[in-house]
């Protein structure tokens, strides 16, 4: 058993950090709101620290999942942040989506202190940290990720090591590119067939079965059709993860232009209202630009 600080209690971390209590873990938490975190001690039976020094105080393992980068630094930096409160040994997992810059850079902090650092961004969305089935994509040097990856292991349905601190968040920024590009193509094809008059729930079924198939097509086809978007990840996170992917392209004198172009397209969901709806609702376009909205 391990003692360990979860900080960040949204809809991924609340259930992250019940699997590790329940893999018999001693877990404290922080949130910002504290009435979460005592609700969560409450249900799960763990402790909740007032700031993320108190709760990183003598833990082994500090895990976060907070927003983004001003988020992140808010949690570890600072009289109260995390690495007042760390010992030296212990380690630092970050499951936050995040700039590879910051990540690199409070890495280097942590290192000052004799603290280790894992980037580890995850992939699965809500009902894969529910469910502790989360794709985890790692960077830091290689015992730190080894320690780490037995503990993360509570709610991963796999972990894998990218490189050093930063190659977990440059995998992340792959992976939210590669979801982008298939969410429009979906949105594209169904539309297609709902404006053909063909059963689109029926056409996503045969073409799930063949090259055209892919996660997004399976698992969100009936409720794109059914406009249902209230559940997995908010249009809202998906630009700020977009974001950061194109300001690394810049950065590396790349050009990521259909990534570019989805941007703007769930820039134009978000001016519908549609900021916290999930991020399958790119297909609402198509509603609205045809006067069904």
């Amino acid at each position: 058993m391990a003692k360990l600080a979860f900080l960040g209690l949204g809809v991924m971390g609340y259930p992250m950090a019940a699997h590790l209590v329940n893999a018999g873990h001693a877990v404290t938490v922080y949130n910002r709101t504290t009435e979460k975190a005592e609700k969560w001690a409450s249900e799960i039976g763990g402790d909740f620290a007032p700031t993320p020094r108190e709760a990183a105080a003598g833990a082994d393992f500090v895990m976060a999942c907070v927003g983004n980068d001003d988020d992140l630094r808010s949690v570890v930096e600072g009289e109260d942040g995390a690495l007042a409160g760390m010992k030296e040994g212990a380690i630092f997992v970050d499951h936050t989506t995040v700039s590879a810059l910051v990540t690199r850079e409070l890495a280097a902090r942590a290192a000052e202190q004799g603290i280790g650092w894992v980037d580890a961004p995850v992939s699965g969305g809500q009902a894969g940290a529910e469910n502790g089935q989360l794709a985890i994509m790692c960077g830091g040097k290689d015992d730190h990720f080894t320690e780490a990856k037995a503990i993360i292991a509570a709610y991963s349905k796999g972990t894998v090591h990218f490189g050093d601190v930063g190659a977990g968040q440059l995998t992340k920024m792959v992976n939210q590119v590669c979801i982008a590009g298939a969410i429009q193509a979906v949105s594209e094809g169904l539309y297609l067939a709902i404006q053909a008059g063909l059963d689109a729930k029926k056409v996503a079924d045969l073409v799930s079965q063949g090259a055209g198939g892919s996660w997004q097509l399976a698992n969100r086809a009936g409720t794109m059709v059914d406009n249902e978007f209230d559940h997995g990840f908010a249009v809202d996170w998906m630009r700020k993860d977009l974001g950061i992917a194109l300001a690394q392209g810049k950065e590396m004198g790349l050009s990521l232009p259909v990534t570019a172009l989805v941007d703007q397209f769930y820039g134009d969901v978000q001016q519908m209202g549609g900021g916290r709806w999930d991020t399958s609702s790119l297909i609402q376009r198509f509603r609205k630009m045809n006067g069904e909205l």
